[in-house]
This record gives structure tokens, sequence and C-alpha cells, in this order.
């Protein structure tokens, strides 16, 4: 996902129980003309895990210039994206555009199979389809397959969505049907929670599941994932002390390898997410927006985690964070404070780990 699986945010990711992760889609047509923006985001994981690196584009020979790029920096899988809604990126008949032009996708996909290394996999993603008259991934994807790509994710909704609505399972499953068993297929859309990654399992018969908004702010839910492939207990919501300790990890990644002039951003980003169904979550959120001090804005977490971990032990246990519905240490503090006629702000709850 461009400007969010950055490597501060696949590292956590990766570290909390993520089996593979993927790159921000990338240009090919910026990385082979050099573009510095483009190439600094092709960041190889940590510690030698492995990594994918996703690229998009219309032009066979750029599109394989790029792969070997990515080839060059350590990627165990070159991935496709022939889903992107965006319409900066549909614009140019690149992304979901591509599902209306099968014979030119198939031929990006030899393209790149033919210049990629017979070790590693060239893989697709792509969505149910253009729009509703257009329903043709189970074709598309046999299409593809036949080029040389050795799995394919796909996304539940249409271009025409965007993400709008709900992700359907139908998509997924056709393509399941359609391909051989040798090839994976991974569902993607909606899924935020244990109850969501074991329907998409359940109704697709889909080998794997890939997983991007629901781990923003949420990262726990792999570990959640990981346990319950392993037939392990499942270790639960994070504590607020935990939760402490992965927002700095993340923020320490950030400072460590995001761009100068990229570092405020990111670190308002995670506060945000950090933040979320937290009480005084908002409020911190709106103040973030205002500063532009990396060190400032690491001191406002700090100062944020720090009081609520001192409200915690005043008055909510020991600070266990429940995530949806219910977060106890918000519903505490909010008793407390209506008992003493202070004005209550409502939260959102955290989403629920799966």
């Amino acid at each position: 996902m461009e400007a969010v699986t950055d490597l501060p945010f696949r590292t956590v990711c990766e570290e909390l129980g993520a089996a593979l992760t993927f790159t921000e889609f990338l240009s090919a047509e910026a990385l082979t003309r050099g573009a510095a923006k483009a190439i600094g985001r092709m960041w190889p994981s940590l510690n030698g895990r492995r990594f994918a690196v996703q690229i998009f584009g219309r032009e066979p020979d750029a599109l394989a210039r790029a792969a070997a790029m990515a080839v060059d920096v350590g990627a165990a899988i070159v991935d496709i994206n022939m889903g992107c809604p965006a319409k900066k990126v549909t614009a140019g008949a690149c992304g979901s555009a591509l599902m209306r032009e099968p014979a030119l996708a198939a031929e990006l996909v030899a393209a790149v199979r033919r210049t990629v290394p017979a070790p590693i996999p060239v893989t697709v993603k792509h969505r149910a389809g253009w729009d509703e008259c257009s329903l043709n991934a189970p074709e598309f994807a046999r299409a593809l397959v036949d080029a040389g790509a050795a799995m394919i994710t796909v996304h539940g909704r249409t271009r025409a969505q965007g993400f709008s609505g709900s992700a359907r399972m139908e998509p997924i499953a056709a393509v399941r049907a359609a391909l051989p068993r040798e090839i994976p297929v991974v569902g993607n859309g909606d899924v935020k929670d244990v109850a969501a990654y074991e329907r998409m399992k359940r109704e697709t018969g889909c080998d794997a599941v890939m997983i991007g908004r629901g781990a923003m702010g949420n990262p726990w839910l792999f570990r959640t994932l990981a346990a319950l492939e392993q037939g392990q207990p499942d270790p639960g919501p994070p504590a607020l002390a935990e939760r402490r300790v992965v927002w700095r990890r993340h923020a320490a990644l950030v400072v460590e390898h995001s761009p100068e002039k990229m570092r405020k951003h990111e670190l308002r980003k995670t506060l945000a997410w950090y933040s979320r169904g937290l009480f005084a979550g908002s409020a911190l959120r709106q103040r973030a927006s205002t500063v532009g001090d990396p060190a400032a804005l690491l001191d406002m977490g700090e100062a944020f985690f720090a009081e609520l971990e001192a409200t915690a032990r005043a008055g909510a246990g020991d600070g266990a964070l429940a995530t949806a519905p219910a977060d106890p240490i918000a519903k505490s503090v909010a008793r407390n404070n209506r008992r003493d006629g202070r004005r209550v702000e409502a939260e959102e709850p955290c989403a629920v780990a799966s």
C-alpha cells in the first residue's frame, strides 16, 4: 500500500508474526528512470527476512527492468499490481485498468517471468473486475498463470467500488476454482478480525490471506492469526504497556529509516494509529497535526501513554486494553469523569486483532 507499507511498518508487522510483507507499490517507469523517491522505497526487510517488491506499469520492457532491480535488492517475490483503483494509476491504464486488457496483462507477466531468475516467483494482485459488467477475475487469473504467474491475490471488490461497500467472497472463490491447485490463491479485502479471516478462508478456499488496512495500528492481528494457524491459544489484545512498547519501536524505526522530510508525517501517523480506541486519543491526534518537530511528536507520545498508564494504575486495574467494542480503560476514565462533572469525549473502538 502506497504510503503505508514502508520499512518501519513492515518491520513491526514482521516482528509480530506477519509471514511475508510487500513494499509500497512502485512505478516501473519511475524506477527505471532512476527516480530517487521510488528507488528509496524499495527497502529490503531487516535481518534478512523474506520480502516482496510490488511494481506496476504497462510497458513490458520497463516492468521487466524494474523487476530486475527488485531482484538486485533481494526480493524473494516480484509482485505485479493489477488491482489499484486509484485514478492517478488507472488514468495511465495501469493497476486495475489492466483488467480491461487481459492480453497486455499476460504479456507483462511473461516479460517479467523471462527476466526474473527461475527460483523467484512472479505473482499478481488483481480485483474482481473493472465493474459489475466485467467480473472477469477467473479468466483473467488463468491468463496470468498461463503467462507464468506463480500466485494470484484477489481483492473482492471491483475497480468501480474502490474501497466502498464490502469485499465479496464469490470472485475469490471463483478464481480458486479456476486455477490448478498448485497455484496458491490469496484472498484480500475487509479482513480486520478473526471472524473475517475465518470467513475468507471458509467461503473462498483460498490458500492464504493478505491483510492491509486491517493491520494499520493493529499489528497484533498477525500474532493472533499465527497462533490460530498453529493451534495455539490466542495471545489476546495488547496490554497498554505493550501498546506503548510497540509504538516506541515503530517510532524509532521511523526516525532511523524514514527520509527526514517525511519523518514528521510518519510520526504523526504512528500517534494516530496507536492512540486509536484510547481515552483522549482524539485530542492527541488533533494536537499532533499542528506539530512539525519530530522530537516534540515523540515527547507527545510518551506523555500520552504515561498519563494513560497512570490513570490505569489509579483506577482501571492493570491497564489491559480490550479492543472493540469496549475499552475498559476508557470506560473507567469516562465513569470517573462523569462523576466529577467533566466532559467526556467519545472514542472509536480499536480494531480487533485477527
